[in-house]
C-alpha cells in the first residue's frame, strides 16, 4: 500500500518537526526566539503561544516605516499573519536567516542569497542604487540612504514613475512644451523631487488644445456674424454688456410711460432723491447716481445718445455710440426701441459663440502655437518618453523594495522580541518599543512609560492592570508637542504624588518634556509602603481634624473678639447708666469644674494605666509578641491586600487600552517592579557631611540625661520584675 502526500503535506510536516524552547518570564511561558531557524518555522509556531496578536503602527519606539511596509492591508493594526509573511519574505532573500538576530544598522550586499530569483534582482537593484548615490564599490547599505528616493534618482531622466520632466529630453522645442503643460494644468513630483507631467495631464491637454481649435475654427466659417465688427467686435461686446440692463431698463420704462402717461413722474427721477444727494460731495456718489435711470423717460420711446444722459453713464454712453451705433446707423442722434433690438439680434451670434467655447485653460497659448502643437509631432515624441519611463517601473520598483529588504533586516527580529516575546521588556538594560521614555519625578525614575492614544479606553482598562499609575501631559518647548502619557509607579512612597505635581519626561530620543500630573489611579506599590499605609492614614486623619478643629477656633475666637471691640463703647456707656453691682465670684461653679475635670483625667489615667498594668503582668517573653500581635492587627490587612495585588500586577491591560491584542499575562512582580522605579541612591564612595548647618548647633544635655535615667529606670523594673536582680 502506498501513501501519496502532496508538497503541501511535506512541508508542513518539516514544519512541525521543529523543537521549540520556551523560558517562564513574567509568570508566562514564553517561546525562545534563538536562532534564524526558529524564524524559519515561525508560521508552525501556534498564535496562542504568542504574547501579542496585533499591535498599533503608530506610537511605537521602532521606524514607523517598516511597520507601515508590513502593515500590507493599510489598516492601522499588524497582525500576526502580517508579521509571518514579512519574516518569509525576508528570511528568503537572505544567505543565513541567522543574520537577522543581529539587527544591525548596515546591510551587506553579500547576505543577499542571489541563487534565488528575487534575490538577484535585488542585488542588482541595490547595485544600481550605489550607482545612483555615487558608492558604485560599496558593499554596505544603510536605510538612510535607501529611503533617500529624490538623491537616488536626481540624476536620471527615467525612473519608473510615468511622470516626465524638462530633464528628461534634450530638446528644446519639448522642453518649452513640458514647461507650458505644468504651467497651465499643474505638475506633479517624480521620485527624483523634479515637477514634471505624466500620461494623464498629458491627454488632459491634448483634449483641451483640440476643443479650443474647433471652437476657434467655427469663427472662421462664420466670420460675417460672429465677428459684426471685425477685429472690433470684442470692445464692442465688452461695452455692450456694461450698458445693456441701463438701456432695457430706460425702453420698458418708456413703455410704461406710454401705458400711462400719468406714470410718467414716478418713472423718472424723483426730487427727493436728490434731496438726499444734494448736500454730498457729488464726486463720492456716483454708485448712487448710477442707479437713476439713464435718461428721462418719455412717451415717443427714444433714447437721445449725445445730450441727456445720466452723468455716471455718459462715458459708457458715448463708446457704445461710438463701437455700435455709429457702426450699425448713420449719423444717428437718438435710437428706438426696434434700433435696440436689432442692436441685441447683431450680438447674438457672437454672444452664442463665446458662451461655446472650450479648452479656455489653453486659451493663453494663442492659436497660431495650440495649432502648431496639434499638427506637429510633438505630442507624440512627449507620448514616447513617458512610454520609455513606465518601461523602467519594475526595475524602479525594484529599487524601492531595497529599502523594504534593508529596514526588515534591521527591524524584524526588533519587532519580533516585543510581539511574539517580550524580551526586551524583561531583559534588563533594554527597552520595549511601547516604552517611550523615561519620567523623573519625587527623587525617582521611572523607566514604564508609555504613550497614551486614548484616554477614555484606559480609563475603562487600566484599573484591571494592578499598578499606581500616574497620567501626565507633556509639552515640548523645542518642538511645541503636546503628548500624554502613563507611567508606573513601582517602587517607593507616594507621600508627595498628587494630581498637579510638575515633573520632567526625557523622550527615547533624549528630548526633555516639562510633564504634569493629571490623574492618579491608586494601588500599592511595596508592602513596604503598604505596612506604613495605616499609620500615615491616621495621622492624616488627626491632623485634618486637628487643622480643621484648629481652624475653626481661630475663627471663633477672631469673631468673638472683633464683635466685643465692636460692642465695647456701648457695655461702657450702659454700665455708665445702670451702674449695677457686679456680680460675685461663683467658687462652687469652678469647683463643680475642676472636679468634672479630674474625674475625666481620672477615667482616662485608669484606663492607661490598667492597659499598662495589663501590659506589665505579661510573662516578659509574651511582651514582644503582644506588641507584635498589635502592629499585625493594624499592618497586616493593607499588607495582605497589597501582597495579593502586588502578584497581580499586569501590564496587559495598559496595552490593551493602546490598541494591542495581548494574549498572554505580561506580570511585573515585586523585584522586577524594583528594577522599573529607580530610587535615589549617591554613588558609591561618596563623602557625606552629616553638619547640617541649619540644626540646632548647641543641645542641652538635661533632656538626654532624663530620657537616659528613665530608660534605665524602666529596665531597672524590669529585671525586678521578673526576679533577675534583687534588691
Amino acid at each position: 500500500m502506498f501513501i501519496y502526500l502532496a508538497d503541501n503535506d511535506i512541508k508542513d510536516m518539516e514544519l512541525n518537526k521543529h523543537t521549540w524552547s520556551f523560558s517562564t518570564i513574567g509568570g508566562v511561558k514564553r517561546v525562545n526566539l534563538e536562532s534564524g531557524t526558529d524564524l524559519l518555522h515561525l508560521s508552525s509556531l501556534d498564535p496562542k503561544l504568542w504574547t501579542a496578536l496585533s499591535c498599533p503602527v503608530n506610537g511605537l519606539e521602532i521606524d514607523h516605516r517598516t511597520l507601515e511596509l508590513i502593515d500590507t492591508d493599510k489598516d492601522g493594526q499588524i497582525r500576526v499573519p502580517e508579521i509571518i509573511e514579512a519574516v518569509t519574505w525576508i528570511t528568503s532573500i537572505l544567505k543565513n536567516p541567522d543574520d537577522l538576530l543581529k539587527q544591525e544598522t548596515n546591510f551587506p550586499l553579500l547576505a543577499i542569497n542571489d541563487k534565488t530569483e528575487l534575490g538577484e534582482t535585488l542585488l542588482n537593484s541595490a547595485k544600481i542604487l550605489l550607482k545612483n548615490l555615487g558608492k558604485e564599490n560599496a558593499t554596505l547599505l544603510t536605510v538612510e540612504e535607501t529611503t533617500n528616493h529624490e538623491k537616488i534618482f536626481v540624476g536620471t531622466a527615467f525612473n519608473g514613475d510615468g511622470i516626465i520632466s524638462e530633464d528628461s529630453t534634450s530638446d528644446t522645442d519639448l522642453k518649452k512644451l513640458i514647461h507650458e503643460i505644468t504651467k497651465t494644468l499643474g505638475s506633479k513630483t517624480d521620485r527624483g523631487g523634479k515637477e514634471g507631467i505624466t500620461r494623464e495631464l498629458l491627454n488632459d491637454f491634448i483634449t483641451k488644445c483640440q476643443q479650443y481649435a474647433i471652437w476657434d475654427a467655427k469663427r472662421d466659417v462664420n466670420t460675417t456674424d460672429i465677428l459684426p465688427f471685425g477685429e472690433k467686435t470684442e470692445e464692442a461686446f465688452q461695452n455692450y454688456n456694461q450698458i445693456k440692463h441701463k438701456l432695457e431698463d430706460y425702453f420698458i420704462r418708456c413703455r410704461l410711460a406710454a401705458f400711462d402717461t400719468q406714470s410718467s413722474v414716478a418713472l423718472n427721477l424723483k426730487s427727493e432723491q436728490l434731496e438726499i444727494i444734494s448736500t454730498k460731495d457729488l464726486s463720492t456718489c456716483i454708485e448712487e447716481i448710477a442707479a437713476y435711470p439713464l435718461s428721462k423717460i418719455n412717451t415717443s420711446k427714444l433714447l437721445v445718445v449725445t445730450s441727456g444722459i445720466n452723468p455716471a453713464w455718459e462715458n459708457t454712453m458715448a463708446n457704445f455710440k461710438l463701437l455700435t451705433i455709429d457702426k450699425l446707423f448713420t449719423d444717428k442722434e437718438a435710437i428706438s426701441e426696434q434700433d435696440w433690438d436689432h442692436i441685441k439680434n447683431t450680438f447674438k451670434a457672437y454672444e452664442q459663440w463665446i458662451s461655446e467655447k472650450e479648452g479656455h485653460e489653453v486659451e493663453h497659448l494663442g492659436k497660431l502655437y495650440i495649432r502648431e502643437i496639434l499638427s506637429g509631432s510633438y505630442l507624440q515624441q512627449l507620448e514616447s518618453l513617458i512610454t520609455q519611463d513606465e518601461a523602467l517601473e519594475e526595475e524602479a520598483n525594484n529599487i524601492i523594495l531595497v529599502d523594504k529588504m534593508v529596514r526588515y533586516y534591521r527591524d524584524i527580529f526588533t519587532l519580533l522580541k516585543n510581539f511574539v516575546t517580550f524580551f526586551d521588556f524583561y531583559t534588563p538594560g533594554t527597552k520595549a518599543i511601547f516604552q517611550s521614555g523615561k519620567l523623573y519625578i519625587d527623587q525617582r525614575s521611572c523607566d514604564l512609560c508609555i504613550k497614551v492614544t486614548d484616554m477614555a479606553k484606559h480609563a475603562n482598562m487600566v484599573s484591571f492592570s494592578g499598578m499606581f499609575l500616574i497620567y501626565c501631559e507633556c509639552s515640548s518647548k523645542s518642538t511645541n508637542e503636546k503628548m500624554t502619557i502613563v507611567a508606573a509607579l513601582t517602587n517607593g512612597d507616594i507621600d508627595n504624588i498628587v494630581v498637579g505635581k510638575n515633573a520632567l519626561f526625557y523622550d527615547r530620543k533624549g528630548l526633555d518634556w516639562d510633564a504634569t500630573v493629571i490623574k492618579i489611579v491608586d494601588n500599592p506599590i511595596s508592602i513596604r509602603q503598604a505596612f506604613f499605609s495605616p499609620y500615615r492614614k491616621v495621622s492624616r486623619f488627626i491632623e485634618t481634624q486637628i487643622n480643621r478643629i484648629a481652624t475653626s477656633q481661630e475663627e471663633k475666637v477672631s469673631t468673638d473678639m472683633h464683635k466685643s471691640i465692636e460692642q465695647m463703647p456701648l457695655k461702657v456707656e450702659e454700665l455708665k447708666e445702670k451702674k449695677e453691682p457686679t456680680t460675685p465670684f461663683d467658687v462652687g461653679k469652678f469647683v463643680g469644674i475642676f472636679a468634672a475635670i479630674g474625674l475625666a483625667v481620672g477615667a482616662i489615667g485608669t484606663a492607661i494605666a490598667s492597659v499598662v498594668t495589663g501590659f506589665m503582668g505579661l510573662v516578659w517573653w509574651k511582651m514582644p509578641l503582644a506588641i507584635l500581635g498589635i502592629i499585625v492587627l493594624i499592618s497586616g490587612p493593607s499588607m495582605v491586600i497589597a501582597f495579593l495585588k502586588l502578584r497581580k500586577r499586569n501590564l496587559a491591560p495598559i496595552l490593551d487600552a493602546n490598541g494591542w491584542a495581548i494574549n498572554a499575562q505580561a506580570n511585573v512582580n515585586i523585584h522586577f517592579g524594583n528594577m522599573l522605579t529607580q530610587l535615589a541612591e549617591l554613588p558609591k564612595g561618596s563623602i557625606i557631611n552629616l553638619n547640617d548647618p541649619f540644626t540646632k548647633k548647641e543641645r542641652s544635655v538635661i533632656p538626654g540625661l532624663l530620657i537616659l535615667l528613665i530608660l534605665i529606670g524602666v529596665c531597672l523594673f524590669m529585671l525586678w520584675k521578673f526576679g533577675i536582680f534583687r534588691l
